[in-house]
This record gives C-alpha cells, structure tokens and sequence, in this order.
C-alpha cells in the first residue's frame, strides 16, 4: 500500500489539505497527516483541523509521497522549519515522490530541490527565485517533483497524485466517483 505523508502547517490552505487528503484516501492511499507543532491547525480561513501526529513522531520515515498543501503562512512554516527541509531532502535523495501545490513550492525552492525542473506556483509565490523554470500551467511534473498552482486545481492536483502512485484506471476510477 502506498503512504503518503502530508505535513499541515499553522495557516495552511485548508481546501488544499483536505482535497489532498480525502482523494488520497478514496485512492486507497494511507495518509498521514503531520502537525509542526502538537496543537490543531487553523488553516487560512479560520477552519480547524486535528492533524495525525506531530511531525517529530514521522520525521525520520519514509513515504512515498510527501505532499505540501499551500497556503499563507503556512508555506512559510513549512519553508523555515527545518524538520521539513530535512525530510524533503531525504525523500529527493531516496527518489521519492515529493509535491506541493499553490505557496508551498517555496518550501521545494529552499531545499534547493527546484532547480532545472519546470514549476507551477501561486502566481508570485516563487519571486524570490527568478532562477526558476516556472510555467503558469495548472500542474507541472518534473522527475519526482510535481507542483500545483493553487486552490482551484487542487482536486486534479489530487488525481494526478493518485495516478502517479496507482496508475491511470485507478485515477479515471475517483475520478467517476466523483461524477466529474
């Protein structure tokens, strides 16, 4: 069974979170979901969410997907806290899965997991790294990265996930479950 891990930081977008995780799990993916501190998340527009764990009981795993929902602040936390930058780059080195849609690619950026590969973000979430392939495409997969421009593609951000980790009828199976 595939495993995906998805760190939810103070401030994250909450319809990201929780369109990630619910297709995930309808995919038959375990999710977790990491808080980077032990109290519950308020996402970005007041709504609260109970994470999982803490970050500091997963931190050492590996998953085969970490995704990053975006979100302001919370892409910020996840760009300044150094658990997730150390996770981030022990799953590019074990060719992992690693993604993050809308803000949250700046986290990638700092990791320095961004370079040579063509990105999608929120647009201007990236200025700080005009060095940066960015597209204004809706998703963008390069090697193992795969980012997302913002909340209105986060449910085909979602599917394209589930086809990368189950494949193309798995996808086109939510997919009709949803009645799209």
């Amino acid at each position: 069974m595939s495993h995906a891990l998805v760190p939810l930081a103070q401030g994250c977008e909450e319809l990201e979170a929780i369109t990630i995780t619910d297709l995930l799990v309808r995919a038959g993916i375990e999710v977790t979901t990491a808080g980077l501190d032990n109290q519950p998340v308020t996402a970005s527009r007041g709504t609260r969410i109970i994470p999982d764990t803490n970050i500091d009981t997963v931190k050492n795993n590996l998953f085969d997907l970490v995704v990053l929902p975006g979100g302001l602040p919370g892409a910020n936390h996840l760009r300044d806290d150094p658990r997730i930058q150390a996770i981030l780059k022990h799953h590019a080195a074990s060719n992992k899965w690693l993604a993050a849609i809308c803000a949250a690619p700046r986290a990638l950026a700092a990791a320095g997991l961004l370079d040579n590969k063509k990105v999608t973000c929120y647009p201007g979430s990236l200025s700080d790294y005009p060095e940066l392939n960015i597209q204004t495409t809706a998703i963008e997969i390069d090697g193992n990265i795969i980012t997302s421009r913002g909340p209105g593609t986060a449910m085909d951000f979602a599917l394209t996930l589930i086809e990368q980790l189950k494949g193309k009828e798995k996808r086109a199976e939510i997919e009709h479950q949803l009645a799209r």
